[in-house]
């Protein structure tokens, strides 16, 4: 890590662990989960955390986040948790669970157009199979939280709850 406090990859876990996605702080995304089999004994639960970054890179051709040089500098000590209402299990027979990520994450400052301190928000949605031991599994999000009217302007690292890493 060559002096840093802590990279992205080490914090995330590495690229192959958490997929990254761009939301307005308003909008919610769902996802549809196939897991090819009944997972109706499965217990499913969601909850987030906001982290805030130091610099976001963009690959000019792609349009993609690149976060090589990123660093995480702190984090909102509060962790929320998604609602049930958020994870239909109603296919669970069939194998299909959908699972929302919800809106209004994160309520705090956000700098229009940010590649300084931007605010990302890592939704985790587990799941746990039944059986000695129980088996617990886990897919992440990493939301990417954009200005968009109505969110305060303003450096996020200034919020109250904001907990510096530096």
């Amino acid at each position: 890590m060559s002096g840093r406090l802590l990279d992205f990859k080490s914090y995330i876990g590495g690229a192959d662990n958490v997929q990254v996605i761009e939301l307005f702080p308003r909008s919610q995304k769902t996802y549809t989960y196939n897991f090819g089999t009944n997972v109706s004994a499965y217990t499913f639960s969601a909850d987030y955390q906001t982290l805030v970054l130091d610099s976001v890179t963009y690959d000019r051709v792609t349009g993609d986040p690149n976060f090589t040089d990123t660093n995480v500098i702190g984090y909102m000590n509060t962790v929320g948790n998604v609602s049930n209402s958020l994870i239909n299990n109603t296919s669970a027979s069939s194998g299909i669970v959908t699972f929302t990520i919800p809106q209004n994450r994160y309520t705090g400052k956000i700098i229009p157009n940010a590649r300084e301190k931007v605010v990302m928000t890592v939704v985790a949605f587990q799941w746990t199979i039944p059986g000695s031991p129980d088996q617990q599994d886990m897919h992440r999000w990493a939301v990417i939280e954009r200005y968009e009217p109505g969110v305060t302007l303003g450096d996020p690292t200034t919020e109250a709850n904001f907990v510096s890493l530096v």
